[in-house]
């Protein structure tokens, strides 16, 4: 049994490496003969992995797209290049896919063996990370990973955490969820010494311990965690608003930067929103539009891209 199970796995591996496989080749790799391959094959099916059936002389195999997403079978360099591959985009998440990528480093670091564990974490520790727009608070993936597997198991967890004024606290929460909002991450968590629900900044918390304590999932007062954390820290963060007229189609405008930007929609020209931690950084986002742009406000701002306009002007040497 325990040689059929593995011959099973090996064979499911051969057929998520190779679009197709010549049955007798398939065979021959197993050392099995056709008719023990196709025994095999329906015990996949069986399994719920969709794999078709090419008849003929010219015959063979090849794993399908499914209805879901079957177990995958890795070999331990494709293993560590996948959680390289997700460490990065924790790092720096692209929109939609930064909660997803941390959720998934999750559950691939549960089931890896500590050899390669150690693999993952040496290339965490030798390889740095660049990020466009200039990068949000260092979160360590580590920590990520560890608080993302105690709101999975709901199980309590301890850390060390600085807050706002610098005063250095100690906690102890019920983790509930992982949010990641104007390139911060946040936890969503109930705490045990405040008795209340709490958002935890992950660049200002270190150390976090699981207690091995289970808990019970409490309501969150909002409608999902996201909404907490926007309600609770308002426009912490975002300390500046500008607003401009960008003579280019909204869709356009929106393709370039509206995962950091409100944009109205138009066809030849579109009312742009920014929030953002500095008016530097407004400016570098209107200016990679590469369209014309009229400001409306603050005039704060206004005297921002003046000294931009000078500070452009004479490194190319116009008067």
């Amino acid at each position: 049994m325990a040689n059929t199970s593995s011959r099973t796995l090996r064979l499911l591996s051969l057929l998520q490496s190779h679009r197709f496989w010549p049955g007798g080749e398939l065979a021959e790799r197993l050392e099995v003969s056709v008719r023990t391959l196709r025994r095999d094959v329906d015990r996949l099916r069986e399994l719920g992995y969709p794999v078709r059936a090419q008849p003929g002389v010219d015959g063979g195999y090849q794993l399908a797209p499914g209805a879901a997403l079957p177990p995958l079978v890795l070999d331990d360099e494709e293993a560590v290049a996948l959680a390289a591959g997700l460490l990065t985009a924790a790092q720096n998440p692209i929109a939609g896919t930064a909660e997803s990528s941390v959720r998934a480093l999750a559950k691939v670091v549960a089931v890896m063996p500590k050899r390669l564990r150690r693999r993952v974490e040496a290339l965490r520790a030798t390889t740095d990370a660049g990020t466009w727009g200039g990068p949000g608070p260092v979160v360590d993936p580590a920590a990520l990973t560890t608080i993302a597997l105690t709101c999975r198991d709901g199980e309590r967890l301890e850390f060390d955490y600085t807050a706002a004024d610098g005063t250095a606290l100690h906690r102890r929460v019920e983790p509930l969820r992982l949010v990641s909002l104007d390139r911060r991450w946040y936890l969503v968590a109930y705490d045990l010494d405040r008795t209340d629900w709490r958002t935890f900044r992950l660049d200002r918390l270190t150390a976090p311990r699981p207690t091995g304590a289970r808990f019970a999932p409490r309501r969150l007062p909002d409608a999902d965690a996201a909404e907490f954390v926007r309600s609770r820290i308002g426009a912490l963060g975002r300390e500046h608003v500008v607003t401009a007229w960008v003579q280019a189609p909204s869709d356009q405008v929106r393709a370039r930067i509206g995962q950091w930007a409100a944009v109205d929609d138009g066809e030849q020209q579109c009312r742009v929103r920014i929030e953002a931690e500095s008016f530097d950084w407004a400016a570098f986002a209107l200016g990679t539009l590469g369209a014309e742009f009229r400001v409306e406000g603050p005039p704060e701002f206004v005297a921002v891209l003046s000294d931009w306009a000078t500070r452009f002007a004479g490194a190319v040497g116009s008067p």
